[in-house]
């Protein structure tokens, strides 16, 4: 075990989480990829389709079940991928399409399941159907297939509605011939209009393109902002950005009910393929709407993104795991749990800054010295012990089981977010939280590639590398295997979770499979259970029977 005893051992033959009777989303673990940043192959500074091919070993003796990889298609690369040019093509500095259907097929042999990121809210300006449309008159087909409007005031010259872009500033731009065109994020991204049918195929046609190669599952990108009021009616609030005003009740461009005959159209696609194939939702909706996207003729999954957001706090942990386990029991489905991703603050920084802190928005407009890096790193451990004891699936971002902080001082030179830019040089946007990933200590990148990376990798990171930590029971790469490997045989068995406490501070719940996880979340510390025997702990205890503050234990 980390801090103490040796793991229990996993038999030879454990089968892969969620093998067996439950198709294995329902409790499978799944890696995240931002390929741009995970291993460059070709010495270019870029990640690349067959950098991943590379590290399929790491990945399958990290014991995982999926990788879901963001955006590998052509693009421009406005928003990192999520500007799609062509939804069938590789972006020629990731591959080809023979490198991703290789990368398919190896991890396959491996036992890896392969989902991939599609995006239909809105395509890039590179499109062909986008170019088009510029092209064509007003009132044309080709403008049809996205949301083109006459602007209002004298000459049309201001936008059509006062909605916001989440990225910052206005949600229309206008086209040469006076006529504005909607884009809730980058200008970059022009959004399609999904009452066309023309739309509607070709989506249902990119998912059979991928699914012929044999791909596993889709996570679907901005799941709750497809359909659009065709009134297009102003906001009360401009500024309400998306986190927030997506969880308002019948809003103009979020989470409307047109959605849900889209989705099932979608999973009808899908049912008709051999093999559990699945799709994962980002939806950023409430907790009551959410169970709406799992209904069994829609998405298999959706993110939970409250325990994301949630305070330092074992009631309000408590809370949404409760609200979470029952909402998706009642649909037949289970909760999908995430941490980290390529959208948002590393769990390492996001923990060891005060609670309440705003951590979207920091450091650009807050003081650094807030920061307790020891505490941060203290409580990530824990909350990945919390997130693996859970029932239900789990998705893990590409260095975080590495304990990677955030890159928060990035040289404002490099910073390519169109957040950046768009806020007015006020919020930094993700970059920090996307910086190539550290492999082996030395070199112009830690062996990322040959050559520097594209974004440069904050000093130290040698220490954090995957060679460095390999060995070192302290490591969080040591802690991640570890727990990951009694996953299997303790916590993906079944979906029963029992709460046994949870208090001002502490949270302790057990599972069908006899694993027992408490996680202390004050400031002294707490007395375990009498009866049980440590299996993991995320940390240096306070002694035979207590448990340190910011620290989880796995018993059984």
């Amino acid at each position: 075990m980390t801090h103490g005893a040796d793991p229990a051992p996993v038999p030879a033959d454990t089968p892969p989480s969620g093998d067996g009777a439950a198709p294995w989303w329902r409790r499978g673990l799944v890696y995240q990829v931002y390929i741009r940043s995970f291993a460059d192959a070709n010495g270019d500074g870029t990640g690349d389709v067959n950098g991943l091919r590379s590290k399929l070993p790491y990945l399958r003796d990290l014991g995982v079940d999926a990788l879901w990889i963001n955006p590998w298609y052509k693009s421009p690369l406005a928003d990192g991928g999520y500007d799609v040019a062509d939804y069938r093509a590789i972006e020629s500095r990731y591959g080809d399409l023979a490198d991703a259907e290789a990368l398919i097929t190896e991890a396959h042999d491996h036992g890896i399941r392969i989902i991939a990121d599609v995006v239909p809210n809105h395509s890039s300006v590179e499109h062909a159907w986008f170019s088009e449309a510029v092209a064509s008159a007003p009132g044309s087909p080709a403008r049809a297939r996205y949301h083109i409007r006459d602007g209002r005031g004298p000459g049309g010259t201001l936008p059509p509605t006062n909605w916001q872009s989440v990225f910052g500033g206005p949600a229309w731009h206008r086209l040469p011939d006076g006529q504005w065109y909607l884009h809730l994020f980058a200008p970059e991204q022009p959004d399609l209009n999904w009452t066309n049918p023309e739309v509607q195929s070709e989506f249902e046609a990119v998912l059979r393109f991928w699914l012929d190669r044999h791909i596993d599952g889709f996570r679907v990108d901005v799941a709750h902002g497809l359909v659009k009021d065709p009134a297009y009616p102003d906001l009360d609030n401009a500024t309400t950005r998306m986190l927030a005003s997506s969880k308002l009740p019948n809003h103009a461009h979020w989470d409307r009910d047109g959605i849900h005959e889209i989705v099932r159209r979608w999973r009808a696609v899908l049912d008709g393929y051999d093999g559990d194939r699945m799709m994962v939702a980002e939806a950023w909706v409430s907790p009551e709407r959410l169970p709406l996207y799992l209904r069994p003729d829609e998405y298999h999954q959706s993110f939970n993104f409250d325990l994301l957001e949630a305070s330092w706090d074992a009631g309000e942990m408590h809370d949404i795991i409760d609200s979470a386990t029952k909402a998706a029991a009642n649909v037949g489905s289970t909760p999908t749990w995430v941490l980290s991703n390529h959208d948002v603050m590393r769990a390492t920084t996001r923990y060891g800054l005060p609670n309440g802190t705003d951590w979207r928005s920091w450091p650009a407009t807050g003081p650094h010295e807030v920061l307790d890096v020891a505490r941060g790193a203290r409580r990530a451990r824990a909350a990945a012990l919390l997130l693996l004891a859970l029932p239900g699936s789990a998705y893990i971002y590409q260095g975080e089981e590495l304990g990677l902080p955030e890159a928060w001082d990035l040289p404002e030179s490099v910073l390519d977010d169109p957040v950046w830019e768009r806020s007015g040089h006020t919020m930094r946007g993700r970059d920090g939280c996307r910086v190539p990933l550290p492999w082996s200590p030395g070199g112009p990148s830690n062996g990322f590639g040959s050559d520097a990376g594209w974004l440069p990798q904050p000093a130290g990171w040698d220490r954090l590398s995957a060679e460095a930590q390999t060995g070192d029971p302290t490591s969080s790469l040591e802690l991640f295997r570890s727990a990951i490997a009694l996953r299997r045989v303790h916590g993906a068995v079944d979906e029963q979770l029992d709460w046994i406490t949870a208090d001002d501070s502490t949270l302790a719940f057990r599972r069908g499979s006899g694993l027992t996880c408490v996680v202390n979340y004050g400031p002294e510390p707490v007395p375990l259970p009498e009866h049980g025997e440590i299996l993991l702990a995320s940390g240096p205890q306070a002694g035979a029977d207590r448990l340190a503050p910011d620290t989880a234990v796995w018993l059984r």
